[in-house]
C-alpha cells in the first residue's frame, strides 16, 4: 500500500522560508581589508582618483579641440530680414532663406604647433596623475599602517588602564589602613589619569583613521577590518643613487620636462602665428526674391541657389598686441625649463633625506627598542625585590608605568621609521610594486 503526505510540500516550504528568515537576520560576517586591497580600492573610488581622471580628460579634450580645427566647421542658419534699396549683409552674408558655411585649417604652422603643444601637455598630464597616483598609494599605506598599529596597541594601553584603576584601588586601601600617607592618592590618580588620556586617544585615533580609510576606499566604516599579515615587509635602504639616477625614475620631473617642452611649442606657435596661413571656406545660400535682388539684377539672371568653394589665405602684416603675446609665450617656456631644474633638484635632495631620515629613525628605534628591555627589567627587579621585602607597591606600579610607555615611545618610533620607509619607497618608485607583494 503506497503512503502519501499532502502535507510534506508546505512543511518543507515552511523550513525553508524559515531557514531564509533566521540566514536574513544573522549578522553578515565581514572579510578582513588586506592592504592590497584597500590600495585598489582607493585608486578607483577616492575623490583624489577621481581628481586625477578629471585632468587626464581635460587633457585629452584639450588635444581633440586643437586637432579638430583641421576638421571643417558646420554652421546651418538664415539671415532673414526686410531690405530697403540694395541687399546689404548680415553678418558678413547676404540675407537668405538657408544658408550653410564651412570652415576649416588648411596650412597653418601656429595651428601645427599648438597642436604639438596640447599632445605633449596631455603626456605631462599623464605624468603627473602617475605622481598623484603614488601619492594616492602612500595615504592609503600610512592610514592602514596606523590603523593597524594603534589596533595592535589598545590591548596594551587597556591593560595600562586596568593596572593603574587596580594600583589606585590599592592605595586607597593602604591609606585607609594606614601604611600609606594621603599624597599617595593624587599620585595614583596621576597615573590613572594619564591612563585614561591614552586609552581615549587610542580610541579616538582608531575611529579617525577608520572613517579616514572608509573614505579612501568607499567602503562603510564599518566593513574597515585590517589584516596586519597582508602587510609586506619593508626592504633595506638601498644604497645612495647619483642625481640622475634619483630623478630617472620620478613622475614629478617628467611631468617638468614634458611642461617645458609644451610650453616651448606654445611660444613658438604664438610667433607662427605672424606668418602667412590658408584656410578652406565654403558656402551655399538659398536666397529670397522679397529682398530686392530682382531690381538690381536682371530676372533671368538672378540664381536662388548660391554657392562658394576656395580658400581664404591671410598675410598678417602688422599685429603688435600679438607680438607682446608671443614674447608673453617666451617667459613662459623660460620658467617651465627652469622648473626642470628646480624639480631635479628637489626629488634629488628628497630622496637624499629620506635616506638619511631612515638611517637615523632606525638608530632611534634601537634605543627605544633597548630602553624598553631594560624597563621590563626593571619590572622583573622590582617583583623580586617585592618578595623579598625591600620593595613596595608604589615600586612596582612606578616600574610598570615606565614600562608602558617605554613600549608606547617603541612602536611610535617603529611607526615613524615604517612611515619614512614608505617614503623612500615612493621617491624611487617602488611603492606599488611592494604592496604587489601580497594578496
Amino acid at each position: 500500500m503506497k503512503t502519501t503526505f499532502p502535507f510534506l510540500p508546505t512543511t518543507v516550504f515552511s523550513l525553508l522560508a524559515t531557514g531564509l528568515v533566521l540566514s536574513a537576520a544573522l549578522p553578515a560576517q565581514t572579510e578582513p581589508l588586506t592592504l592590497k586591497r584597500a590600495v585598489e580600492l582607493a585608486l578607483n573610488h577616492s575623490p583624489a582618483a577621481a581628481e586625477v581622471n578629471t585632468d587626464v580628460a581635460r587633457a585629452m579634450a584639450s588635444l581633440r579641440e586643437a586637432h579638430n580645427q583641421y576638421v571643417p566647421q558646420l554652421m546651418v542658419g538664415a539671415g532673414l530680414g526686410e531690405t530697403w534699396g540694395y541687399p546689404l549683409s548680415l553678418e558678413g552674408s547676404a540675407p537668405s532663406l538657408f544658408n550653410v558655411t564651412a570652415q576649416s585649417a588648411l596650412l597653418n604652422p601656429a595651428l601645427r604647433d599648438f597642436v604639438t603643444a596640447a599632445r605633449t601637455e596631455y603626456k605631462a598630464t599623464q605624468e603627473a596623475s602617475k605622481d598623484r597616483r603614488n601619492q594616492i598609494i602612500q595615504d592609503t599605506v600610512l592610514t592602514y599602517l596606523e590603523l593597524v598599529k594603534w589596533e595592535q596597541l589598545i590591548d596594551r594601553v587597556q591593560e595600562q588602564h586596568d593596572d593603574a584603576a587596580g594600583m589606585e584601588q590599592v592605595v586607597e586601601e593602604r591609606i585607609q589602613a594606614g601604611v600609606d600617607s594621603p599624597q599617595s592618592r593624587n599620585q595614583a590618580r596621576l597615573v590613572t589619569a594619564r591612563a585614561n588620556l591614552h586609552l581615549a586617544q587610542a580610541k579616538g585615533a582608531i575611529d579617525v583613521l577608520e572613517i579616514k580609510l572608509s573614505q579612501l576606499t568607499g567602503l562603510p566604516a564599518s566593513a574597515v577590518q585590517t589584516e596586519a599579515d597582508s602587510v609586506p615587509s619593508l626592504p633595506e635602504v638601498p644604497s645612495p643613487l647619483d642625481a640622475d639616477a634619483a630623478t630617472q625614475s620620478s613622475p614629478a620631473v617628467a611631468f617638468a620636462e614634458q611642461h617645458a617642452v609644451a610650453q616651448w611649442f606654445r611660444a613658438r606657435a604664438e610667433h607662427r602665428s605672424l606668418w602667412p596661413s590658408v584656410d578652406f571656406a565654403s558656402q551655399y545660400a538659398l536666397l529670397a526674391k522679397f529682398n530686392n535682388w530682382v531690381q538690381f539684377f536682371p530676372e533671368k539672371a538672378f540664381e536662388r541657389n548660391n554657392a562658394t568653394i576656395g580658400v581664404v589665405i591671410r598675410f598678417p602684416f602688422f599685429n603688435a598686441s600679438q607680438h607682446a603675446h608671443a614674447e608673453a609665450a617666451d617667459a613662459d617656456a623660460l620658467r617651465a625649463r627652469n622648473e626642470v631644474e628646480n624639480a631635479k633638484n628637489q626629488v634629488s635632495q628628497e630622496r637624499l633625506r629620506l635616506q638619511r631620515t631612515v638611517e637615523q629613525l632606525a638608530a632611534a628605534r634601537k634605543v627605544s627598542q633597548l630602553e624598553y628591555e631594560i624597563s621590563k627589567s626593571n619590572v622583573d627587579a622590582v617583583l623580586i625585590r617585592m618578595n623579598s621585602g625591600t620593595a613596595g607597591v608604589h615600586d612596582a606600579a612606578s616600574a610598570r608605568t615606565e614600562m608602558f610607555e617605554k613600549y608606547n615611545a617603541l612602536e611610535d618610533s617603529s611607526f615613524e621609521l615604517s612611515k619614512a620607509r614608505i617614503g623612500l619607497l615612493r621617491a624611487t618608485g617602488e611603492l606599488e610594486s611592494w604592496v604587489e607583494q601580497r594578496k
